[in-house]
């Protein structure tokens, strides 16, 4: 079936020629799979030569490449090459790279140039020697560079990366080799091994890279071509599949692939367990205008919207999830192409609400991720969708949904210029992922939680100095103070006695949100909700103490003032502080705040409470705790 052209829309302009030699390069991507037959390029006759304390400068000859562990900055001075998709050319500044163990290794590549003519090979000769220069580069290592300089050749700096995450990251003794091999590799070390090594990074083999499959390569070049396209709608990429088929790298390659011909791309994500640019348990839509180099706890921003949904998964309310997936939603302009990743819960219940989340998203293009050998899912035709009910939509003709008893879900209404919303029409493309142990459940690099995890630190990591220096622990910093009656409190997972409010919140993940509201009550006693409502997240921060006596909490977050201002709601969730935070607080002599090993587990009612959350909802109000 042909691709959905949506409504008329406004087309995003082409980026005026990012990347330097972006098309040319996309071409290169296309020819050179065709020439390697799918196969990362080798790294033999690798040439790196120190150029100062911290930095090196690498060359490369046409499609050679370095697969590496680490983390540096990178920086073309002659030529142009390709990391994760994004054409890297030498009149861009340089870029923050981040290739941690726990995930795959980068795989840095030169991109071929056209053999230039005699008479312009002085010319090119001067220009790298001349960006060298302006980059200080040492005169030895310039001599020995142009010793094996070719005009088809790209020549790289690489320095020395520390910036406040990282240095936050690493200074929790679990994380502490985050950006170091697992295991060594190579038998024999280099002299080249020893100049990266100086910079921060660790050659590995090419099997430790990204290995594009061909179904993989066809889809990007389909989408690729759909979303440049100058006569059609903007497109609307939805990916799905199971856990581990990568997903996520899918989606990375192919925003960075989008970025050397589109000045951005919004990116919308669904997944609350494993999200991309903000700390777990939200649903987000982010408008991307930088290569992603990097895994999610590198890249912490702000989005354009966000919900905080408050766990990491959303078994227990389904129906709150979709409502907060439709508003999140409807802030798409339709403006530039929209990449939207789901979550790998694809059985039972999970893949009927995947096929409601496809109805009311009515995408462009679906991107189903599977392994050949066994099929987690069924194929998510749109005769599929047309004929199969969801979670809470019919099948087959009939376009009205399901009266859900929530007040999102009752107005749903097919989007505009479509007909019937149990119909959709979009192109189905699969992509088989062929790395080891794709797609089995607990064969990841990394368990789940460590990388939430990672996330939440990479997010607290923006409240140290950006100044180089010792990290400073978070019990050291100086925390915001709230009154009780300037915020209204929500319990979002559970059950909470009014009396015993102020235990949960107290050293708790909250959500810092803006309710539509006015926050009203005739006591300086705290605000409780008796809904959780949906609404805007402008951010996160940790309750580091409930002042009873002056009516305050003390909360620690990386939020502006000028965005705090705005904040009349704390959202506490199923999202907990990573225990090494709590653990590794520095200069705490005796019992360390908030920590114990006197727990028993089987008290009743010590253990965490579970319940579906099956009944009508009602419209949330306020009341105050007058206890």
């Amino acid at each position: 079936m042909p691709a959905r052209r949506g409504p008329p829309s406004r087309r995003p302009r082409r980026a005026p020629s990012r990347g330097g030699r972006a098309e040319a390069a996309w071409r290169e991507f296309a020819a050179s799979f065709a020439r390697a037959g799918m196969v990362p390029p080798a790294e033999a006759g690798l040439a790196a030569v120190e150029a100062a304390e911290g930095s090196a400068v690498l060359l490369l000859a046409p499609r050679q490449a370095l697969t590496f562990t680490g983390k540096c900055r990178l920086r073309c001075l002659y030529g142009a090459v390709r990391l994760l998709g994004f054409a890297v050319a030498s009149h861009q500044p340089g870029l923050p790279v981040f290739s941690p163990a726990t995930h795959c290794a980068l795989t840095l590549e030169a991109l071929p140039a056209d053999r230039p003519t005699a008479a312009d090979l002085r010319q090119l000769r001067a220009a790298a020697r001349a960006a060298m220069r302006a980059h200080s580069v040492r005169r030895q290592a310039r001599v020995r560079v142009m010793a094996r300089f070719s005009p088809e050749c790209a020549v790289v700096l690489l320095e020395h990366l520390d910036t406040p995450v990282t240095r936050y990251l690493l200074s929790h003794l679990q994380l502490s080799r985050l950006f170091e091999p697992q295991k060594k590799e190579e038998p024999s070390f280099t002299p080249e091994d020893a100049v990266l090594a100086s910079v921060g990074i660790v050659k590995r083999s090419p099997d430790r890279g990204l290995l594009v499959s061909e179904s993989m390569f066809l889809a990007l070049e389909e989408l690729i071509q759909a979303c440049c396209a100058e006569d059609e709608g903007v497109p609307v990429v939805l990916v799905c599949g199971p856990k581990n088929t990568g997903k996520s790298t899918f989606n990375r390659y192919l925003i960075n692939l989008l970025l050397n011909r589109l000045p951005s791309v919004e990116y919308m994500e669904c997944d609350i367990g494993q999200t991309e640019f903000t700390p777990p348990g939200c649903v987000s839509l982010s408008n991307i205008t930088e290569p992603i180099l990097g895994p999610p706890f590198t890249h912490q921003q702000m989005p354009r919207k966000m919900v905080y949904y408050g766990q990491t998964s959303c078994e227990q309310d389904t129906e709150r999830y979709l409502d907060v997936v439709k508003y999140v939603f409807s802030s798409y302009k339709k403006e530039v192409p929209l990449v939207i990743n789901t979550m790998g819960w694809v059985k039972g219940e999970g893949l009927l609400l995947l096929i409601d989340i496809i109805r009311l998203l009515s995408p462009s293009h679906v991107v189903q991720m599977d392994v050949y050998d066994w099929k987690a899912m069924a194929p998510l035709t749109p005769e599929h969708i047309h004929l199969t009910p969801g979670l809470y939509t019919k099948g087959k003709q009939q376009a009205k949904c399901k009266q859900m008893g929530m007040s999102g879900a009752e107005n749903w209404k097919p989007s505009e210029g479509e007909g019937d919303a149990s119909a959709p029409e979009y192109k189905l493309l699969y992509v088989h992922p062929e790395f080891p142990r794709a797609g089995v459940a607990g064969e990841a690099r990394v368990h789940s939680s460590i990388l939430r995890d990672m996330s939440i630190l990479g997010y607290l990591g923006q409240l140290q100095s950006p100044d180089i220096g010792a990290v400073l622990p978070l019990h050291s910093l100086v925390p915001y103070q709230v009154p009780f009656s300037a915020v209204a409190l929500r319990v979002i997972h559970t059950d909470v006695a009014p009396t015993n409010i102020m235990y949960a919140v107290n050293a708790s993940w909250v959500g810092l949100c803006r309710i539509p509201d006015e926050i009203r009550c005739q006591t300086d006693g705290p605000v409780l909700l008796t809904q959780t409502p949906v609404c805007d997240c402008l951010g996160f921060g940790i309750v580091r103490g409930v002042e009873m006596e002056k009516k305050l909490y003390h909360i620690l977050t990386p939020v502006p003032p000028e965005n705090l201002r705005l904040v009349n709601c704390l959202l506490l969730g199923n999202i907990a502080i990573p225990n090494c935070v709590l653990v590794g607080q520095q200069g705490v002599e005796g019992e360390i705040p908030y920590v114990t090993s006197d727990y028993n587990y089987s008290i009743l009612g010590s253990g965490k409470l579970k319940k579906k959350k099956h009944f009508k909802r009602r419209e949330y109000a306020f009341e105050c705790d007058y206890a």
